[in-house]
Protein backbone atom coordinates (compact mmCIF):
# COMPACT_ATOMS: atom_id res chain seq x y z
CA UNK A 1 0.00 0.00 0.00
CA UNK A 2 1.51 3.10 -1.13
CA UNK A 3 1.95 5.94 1.99
CA UNK A 4 -0.48 8.81 1.86
CA UNK A 5 1.56 12.15 0.97
CA UNK A 6 4.56 10.14 -0.87
CA UNK A 7 5.61 12.65 -3.62
CA UNK A 8 6.08 11.12 -6.91
CA UNK A 9 9.36 11.67 -9.42
CA UNK A 10 9.01 14.92 -11.78
CA UNK A 11 7.97 13.96 -15.11
CA UNK A 12 10.35 15.41 -17.25
CA UNK A 13 9.31 17.67 -19.58
CA UNK A 14 9.97 17.98 -23.11
CA UNK A 15 12.24 20.56 -24.55
CA UNK A 16 11.13 23.08 -26.75
CA UNK A 17 13.53 24.15 -30.22
CA UNK A 18 12.70 26.44 -32.89
CA UNK A 19 14.01 24.57 -36.08
CA UNK A 20 14.43 26.31 -39.05
CA UNK A 21 14.13 23.47 -42.21
CA UNK A 22 14.72 23.69 -46.34
CA UNK A 23 11.50 23.36 -47.41
CA UNK A 24 12.69 20.37 -49.53
CA UNK A 25 13.68 18.99 -46.65
CA UNK A 26 10.72 19.55 -44.47
CA UNK A 27 8.80 17.80 -47.37
CA UNK A 28 11.09 14.34 -47.58
CA UNK A 29 10.41 14.02 -43.71
CA UNK A 30 6.70 14.75 -43.62
CA UNK A 31 7.25 11.69 -46.09
CA UNK A 32 9.52 9.20 -44.01
CA UNK A 33 7.01 10.19 -40.98
CA UNK A 34 3.92 9.26 -42.79
CA UNK A 35 5.29 6.02 -44.12
CA UNK A 36 6.45 5.18 -40.70
CA UNK A 37 3.23 6.33 -39.05
CA UNK A 38 4.70 9.11 -37.14
CA UNK A 39 4.48 12.93 -36.37
CA UNK A 40 6.75 15.11 -37.68
CA UNK A 41 8.33 15.57 -34.33
CA UNK A 42 8.23 12.17 -33.88
CA UNK A 43 10.31 11.52 -36.77
CA UNK A 44 12.68 14.10 -36.13
CA UNK A 45 13.58 12.73 -32.53
CA UNK A 46 14.09 9.40 -33.89
CA UNK A 47 16.44 10.53 -36.67
CA UNK A 48 18.08 12.18 -34.00
CA UNK A 49 18.63 9.09 -31.73
CA UNK A 50 19.46 7.17 -34.31
CA UNK A 51 22.52 9.94 -35.18
CA UNK A 52 23.27 9.90 -31.67
CA UNK A 53 23.66 5.99 -31.53
CA UNK A 54 25.54 5.70 -34.77
CA UNK A 55 27.96 8.85 -33.00
CA UNK A 56 28.57 6.76 -29.84
CA UNK A 57 26.34 10.02 -27.45
CA UNK A 58 23.55 7.56 -27.20
CA UNK A 59 21.69 9.56 -24.13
Amino acid sequence: MAESGASRPAKRQPKKVLLRLDPDVHEAIAKWAADDLRSINGQLEYALRMALKQAGRTP
